[in-house]
């Protein structure tokens, strides 16, 4: 099995990959994730609201805490995570990421893992950020994507319907005109049309709107059927069987156990 996270994944699926490594069941291709490991109680209040208590942790079999650190001294540092990480360079240079020797663990046929928060793949795939732009940011921000895949996929519905998800993969293009009635809806929703931006960026655009048509047409299974096709992690992925079925054909590590001498167990009678 093969296991995809990336700096986004929280909580569930941390708790299921760090399981499946320590576990050796599968191979962790991907970036860092989030590092949310806690169990949250809640507590209805009186004016409506409610109380999320933190009452426990989640920790993986060989005794990773997933939850990344935190300190009541400086919370900015914990908020801004994410963003750290990117100014350090951790989503795109593994070796930017430093593990404690302390915090050093061993899965279950002794492959090293480490802990400090979120859970680190076994494979490291740096982020393409090639085709983002402040142009893109702004389209996602805005929902023109998704608002514009809606409106086509309603106006379109009898022919697309007719359409298998395999012939839908192979044949449906987007194309320059469908480009242009999405930056005209862009311009209303007040996303200023950046040129050079647009250009570094189309392709990626052009595959959003595939992927979020077929979204519509197919469900979750179409959406990223046509996403993985631009997907760094997914491209990596598929080439990794080999190494996840070396992990699952490794005999497992044995602890040694000492010898002892070996005692009599039977109870001794004092001499009459």
């Amino acid at each position: 099995m093969i296991v995809l996270i990336n700096e986004g994944s929280a909580s569930a699926s941390e708790i299921v990959s760090g399981a499946l490594q320590d576990n050796d069941r599968a191979l962790i291709v991907g970036r860092r994730s989030f590092g949310k490991g806690l169990v949250q109680m809640p507590i209805p209040l009186a004016d409506g609201s409610e109380l999320r208590l933190t009452i426990s942790r989640y920790y993986t079999p060989s005794g990773r805490s997933i939850q990344k650190p935190y300190s009541h001294e400086n919370t900015d540092d914990y908020s801004a995570d994410l963003l750290n990480r990117y100014k350090h360079g951790e989503f795109f240079h593994a070796d930017s990421i430093k593990f404690i020797d302390s915090l050093k663990y061993k899965t279950l046929k002794g492959r090293t893992v480490y802990g400090g928060g979120g859970i680190m793949p076994d494979i490291f795939v740096p982020r393409d950020t090639s085709s983002y732009t402040p142009y893109l940011i702004d389209l996602f921000n805005k929902n023109v994507i998704r608002e514009y895949t809606l409106d086509y996929y309603t106006n379109h519905k009898v022919e697309l319907k007719a359409m298998t998800l395999k012939e839908y993969k192979n044949n449906f293009q987007i194309t320059e005109d469908m480009m242009l009635n999405l930056l005209k809806l862009a311009e209303t929703s007040e996303v200023k049309f950046k040129e050079p931006e647009y250009i570094r960026s189309k392709d990626y655009i052009k595959l959003n709107v595939k992927a979020y048509i077929a979204r519509s047409l197919y469900g979750s299974k179409g959406f990223y059927e046509i996403i993985n096709d631009g997907d760094e992690i997914y491209e990596q992925a598929v080439k990794q069987w080999a190494k996840a079925k070396s992990i699952e054909n490794d005999p497992a590590i044995k602890p040694k156990v000492s010898k002892k001498k070996e005692t009599s167990t039977k109870p001794k009678t004092a001499n009459k």
